[in-house]
């Protein structure tokens, strides 16, 4: 029993080494596949500089796009030039009054209002109307006090003692300042003097123009100093509050024109400019409150009207881009900058507020340079597809490399069999000017040779056992040696002998694919590739 314990325990710790030695060897095996995966490959170090990645990881890359396809989309450019931005922020407003022309009434002495001239509220009176009569005690009192001082001084004006005339001129004095500060006018004193004896009824003025907003006077009220009896508005002047949103505080300045409409009077505006912007934000509407003056001559505006406001806004002359050619991912803002012969490049760039229709540059363009403004969605959504294949390609090629690191150098005959290498016995053989498929000879020649960026002639001759063939219809693929260029196709037509031509617009150097297509009646197509290369 003891030794079958030891065997079982003997047999755990084998087989704990058999299962550390694999993990081991393993992990080993993981390391240095990720090893490889990570060794430089030729072509890659330029994928990154040549394209641009936004910050989800979707490469950019530039894109080449036929005449005929440009016009199919609507392809459109414009040149970054510089412009006088100007731009108008609409808004509503609210008319209100000038808080610096409204007035309260009170007294400064206790009385009973005997009279009432404004006696409704909303009545216009002018400075220096009458508003109320009031009899006061004191006021009496005060009156009688200063015309006896006044008669005493006159006794004494001629007198030797010169302390007495100095107490009079004093009593004169206080009681003149009373009477004053009591709400009587330099005017009334002048009649009270004049007429010699006091008034017991004293009638309180107005001290500005202005319309009644708020009226607690009554008649025979008895009033007291500290009781609000009118709210006098002069609106000869009004403001207008005007809400505008965040991102439109940079723009709006003090000292800027604001045009109001209203609705009671169309077709007719009034002109206004900024004299205050609030410095605190409504948080539950993310806008700023802005106060517009505006002269009210003939008291057209009028206070709780609503209208449309206007201010605008001139940010000078300054290089500017159409906002029809800014793609904005909300973290980077993007433009296709046309480079010649069909080439569009994706470029970043920083951008100020919107003005109007365009949006001023700050950096990424120069003056001179053309973006695309039509068909940007399209041009964008090629310009990933060809950086996503090219880099596609680039990671097969680099596995290809380090599967000939590990083996060794391979002949092509022994790549065969290997899984995705069908094709490149073929490909190496397709780039020979004359091939022979399936009975039939083909020669590909070029006019120019070699043939130059812009229009070629492409001449194919196909010939059989029996000679040239002339009843085919030869089709040509033609698009450039790199992954995601758009293909296009043409027909070739038979001129003599066999030899069929067409007219290719190759944009630019580098190696180009044709794809020839032969069909003849009832026989099966023949399919081949030739490369050629402009230099």
């Amino acid at each position: 029993m003891k030794g079958k314990n030891i065997l079982i325990f003997l047999s755990g710790i084998l087989v704990t080494l058999v299962l550390f030695g694999s993990g081991w060897y393993f992990m080993n095996l993981f390391h240095s596949a990720s090893s490889q995966a990570k060794m430089p490959m030729e072509g890659m170090a330029g994928m990154e500089m040549e394209g641009m990645k936004d910050q989800s990881g979707m490469a950019e890359a530039a894109v080449m796009i036929s005449p005929i396809r440009r016009q199919l989309i609507g392809v459109r450019t414009e040149v970054v030039e510089e412009q006088t931005l100007e731009t108008v922020i609409r808004t509503v407003g609210t008319v209100d009054y000038d808080e610096r022309h409204i007035q309260q009434i009170n007294l400064r002495i206790s009385g009973w209002i005997t009279h009432l001239f404004a006696d409704y509220t909303g009545k216009f009176i002018k400075k220096g109307d009458p508003i109320m009569a009031l009899y006061s005690p004191d006021l009496v009192s005060t009156q009688k006090e200063y015309l006896l001082a006044k008669r005493t001084l006159e006794r004494v004006q001629a007198g030797p003692v010169a302390h007495v005339r100095t107490g009079t001129e004093a009593q004169v004095e206080s009681a003149r300042n009373r009477l004053l500060l009591w709400n009587l006018t330099e005017e009334q004193v002048a009649e009270l003097e004049q007429r010699g004896r006091p008034q017991t009824e004293t009638t309180i003025y107005s001290p500005i123009d202005g319309v009644v907003t708020r009226k607690t006077a009554l008649q025979g009220m008895y009033v007291t100093p500290e009781m609000n009896l009118y709210e006098i508005a002069d609106l000869s002047t009004v403001w207008v509050y005007a809400d505008i949103y965040e991102y439109e505080l940079p723009m709006v300045k003090v000292g800027q024109e604001a045009i109001v409409t209203l609705a009671s009077y169309p077709g007719e505006t009034f002109k206004g400019r900024v004299i205050y912007i609030y410095p605190y934000l409504n948080t539950e509407t993310r806008t700023v409150k802005v106060r517009v003056e505006f002269s009210n001559p003939q008291g057209k505006l009028k206070p709780g009207m609503y209208g449309n406001a206007e201010i605008r806004v001139k940010s000078g002359k300054r290089l500017a881009v159409p906002q029809e050619a800014v793609l904005d991912s909300g973290t980077r803002k993007l433009v296709f900058v046309d480079k010649g012969e069909g080439m569009y490049e994706p470029r970043e760039v920083q951008l100020g507020n919107k003005v109007d229709h365009y949006y001023p540059v700050l950096s990424g363009l120069v003056p001179g340079e053309q973006v695309v403004t039509s068909a940007t969605f399209l041009i964008d959504s090629e310009s990933k597809l060809m950086a996503a294949t090219s880099m596609m390609g680039m990671l097969g090629m680099g596995g290809i490399r380090m599967e000939q690191a590990q083996m060794g150098e391979m002949k092509m005959g022994d790549m065969k069999g290997m899984k995705g290498m069908e094709g490149m016995e073929m490909d190496q053989g397709s780039k020979a000017r004359e091939q022979t498929i399936d009975g039939l000879t083909l020669i590909l020649a070029t006019t120019p040779d070699p043939p130059k960026k812009g229009e070629n002639v492409i001449h194919l001759t196909v010939r059989s056992k029996e000679g040239p063939v002339t009843d085919a219809k030869v089709t040509l693929d033609y698009t450039m040696a790199m992954p995601g260029m758009e293909v296009e196709t043409v027909e070739a037509k038979h001129t003599k002998e066999g030899t069929y031509e067409t007219t290719v617009d190759l944009g630019m150097k580098g190696g180009w694919n044709i794809d020839a297509t032969i069909v003849r009646g009832q026989a099966k197509p023949v399919k081949t590739r030739f490369t050629i290369e402009m230099k």
